[in-house]
């Protein structure tokens, strides 16, 4: 679909008026250009626009470890249509292995890293357009916002999902393994097979496959307009990635010579488009977070509340992981990120008049779909799998800033019951483990929010346990901190205030009745205001163990949630923006 939407014509560009013609133009920049030849390149290759190619490239995770094969294909496009690229990488951190730790803590703040490295090697180097490839959770959000932090026309994509694992006849993902280790502490799996799940689960290259943060966003790069549509659908190891590379590199070609920029395509109305399909599809909570962190980037206030309010209206129509049974691998199989977007233009819940780095808008470049009816995994809106989506905003005076919970499969969306109150996830995990608690339980897990954690952890291992146990639907999780997209359950994440800074959920004693209503939206300790304000006059905050470093300096920048857990002003405070320079 992709090269149906692109001009065959190599573009033409003029060079005086592109930020490379600050490193490579004139007299004065003869050294700088000496650093070019010992890199190989020609006179007429120096002369042409210069176009980053930045990927996460790693060997820390299977997500990771395809993009570099896919940036060559990016280069070549690129390449193509005159263009120079030169390829760079930056950091992961891979929550399925930084889970249940406190490596955890490292991984939101690296989205913040992430954007910030981006955006220092291409104003370092004055690059003149940018494509960006991504496989894990937070290198998603992270590329996305260093694009629209820059604004140099630039394209997204995807690295592709991992292929489902094959455990005894059964598909399995990495969500299986962890909820494994609840079952083993259980009693109910043996240490030898637990040992032949861990090493079946995930068979090799691409994100974590269901419908948890990496694909969620993946879904959001499409909608959104910043990544070629169909691009986020083929697993890593299929050659169809290849193939969409080069034509990503193709495509930023052709914004170039348009000056289309990134803030030109995400409009308000395609954050909006994104958070539909991330409720359609019952979508990681986390994009709750990231949603309102790139929005930050385009200069366009779009909060938790904003999102939450979207999705309450979203029909959820995809029958996915973890609250479903499908995996990303069977969405591709239906036809990828285009048959969802297919299904709701149809019932017109998107906004189809908005641009893409096609250079058409989202409803043309879906224009000749026709929605596959002969399949079970994306559903049409008449037969939505509910009529609301499958995340959900909550607030009440245990959430006065707002909280967040993924509903996608639960039976029940209300719950009662006493608080059981912890200062960290290490302590929850090991009263899990230990299985001190009871059905009816609220666990409470706080001081892990963006400024409390530092670093707003996930907190899958404990969740799962949970599961593992047999006790998914007989308690509630509520912390200030994060779930993973894998997560399922009564979890909710993102409460504000966060404890840290006296939050309402810092207040709580054990015993505390606290009452949810998913279906009404509200989140409520049953105590007086009195009695909230006279626990808040005794309330003083601790401090964390991080006081010197990348996570310390996190913690005394970051913001609230509900507006991304951001770390500076935003496109709103600029004076210039970078390619303007």
């Amino acid at each position: 679909m992709a090269a149906d939407t692109l001009r065959n014509d190599t573009p033409h560009y003029d060079k005086s008026k592109l930020p490379s013609r600050h490193s490579t133009v004139g007299p004065g920049r003869a050294p700088h250009r000496s650093y070019y030849y010992a890199m190989g390149l020609k006179k007429e290759e120096i002369a042409a626009p210069f176009v980053g190619v930045a990927t996460a490239w790693n060997e820390a995770a299977p997500c990771n470890i395809a993009l570099g094969r896919q940036a060559q294909s990016v280069k070549t496009g690129v390449k193509e249509l005159g263009g120079t690229p030169r390829e760079f990488t930056t950091i992961t951190v891979t929550d399925g292995i930084a889970m249940g730790h406190q490596g955890m803590k490292s991984s939101l703040v690296s989205r913040e890293v992430i954007a910030d490295s981006v955006e220092l090697t291409v104003r370092g180097h004055a690059y003149d357009a940018l494509v960006t490839l991504a496989g894990c959770d937070k290198t998603l959000p992270g590329m996305m916002m260093a694009m629209l932090r820059l604004n140099v026309p630039s394209v997204f994509m995807y690295g592709g999902t991992i292929l489902p694992g094959d455990f005894r006849g059964k598909p399995v993902t990495v969500l299986s393994v962890f909820e494994a280790v609840g079952q083993h502490g259980a009693g109910n799996m043996s240490d030898a097979d637990l040992e032949e799940l861990e090493q079946v689960a995930c068979p090799g290259a691409g994100a974590c496959g269901g419908q948890f943060t990496a694909n969620t966003m993946a879904c959001v790069s499409e909608a959104i307009g910043l990544a070629l549509p169909g691009s986020a659908g083929a697993p890593a190891p299929f050659e169809d990635r290849d193939h969409f590379a080069a034509e990503s590199g193709r495509a930023v070609m052709r914004l170039l010579e348009k000056n289309i920029r990134p803030r030109d395509i995400a409009t308000r109305e395609a954050f909006e488009n994104a958070a539909v399909i991330v409720g359609a599809t019952g979508g990681s909570t986390n994009a709750v977070l990231h949603l309102p962190a790139m929005a930050h980037e385009a200069g366009i206030k779009f909060t938790l509340q904003d999102v939450a309010a979207i999705m309450k209206r979203t029909p959820y129509i995809a029958d996915l992981q973890p609250g479903g049974k499908y995996a990303a691998y069977d969405v591709y199989k239906v036809g990828g990120v285009p048959t969802i977007i297919r299904a709701l233009l149809d019932a017109g819940l998107l906004h189809g008049d908005c641009l893409t780095v096609s250079g058409r808008t989202l409803a043309e470049n879906h224009a000749g779909l026709v929605f596959p009816t002969d399949q079970d995994v994306i559903f049409p809106v008449s037969r939505a799998l509910t009529p609301t989506g499958g995340v959900v905003g909550l607030a009440g005076n245990l959430a006065p800033d707002g909280a967040i919970v993924k509903v996608a499969g639960m039976k029940s969306l209300q719950f009662e019951g006493s608080a059981l109150c912890f200062e960290c996830e290490e302590d929850a995990f090991e009263a899990v483990r230990e299985r001190a608690y009871k059905a009816g339980d609220v666990i409470i897990i706080r001081y892990e929010g963006p400024r409390g954690g530092p670093g707003m952890r996930e907190m899958l291992s404990t969740t799962s346990a949970i599961y593992g146990q047999g006790m998914g639907d007989k308690v509630a999780l509520i912390t200030d901190g994060r779930f993973s997209g894998a997560t399922r359950g009564f979890c909710i994440g993102h409460v504000g205030p966060e404890a840290a800074v006296g939050g309402p959920i810092a207040l709580l004693r054990n015993g505390d009745r606290i009452r949810i209503d998913a279906a009404a939206g509200t989140l409520d300790v049953l105590l007086s205001d009195a009695e909230l304000a006279d626990r808040r006059k005794a309330w003083k905050a601790p401090q964390n163990d991080y006081r010197s470093g990348a996570i310390w300096r996190y913690a005394q920048n970051v913001g609230p949630a509900r507006f991304g857990a951001v770390t500076h002003p935003g496109a709103a405070a600029e004076v210039r923006q970078y390619a303007d320079l």
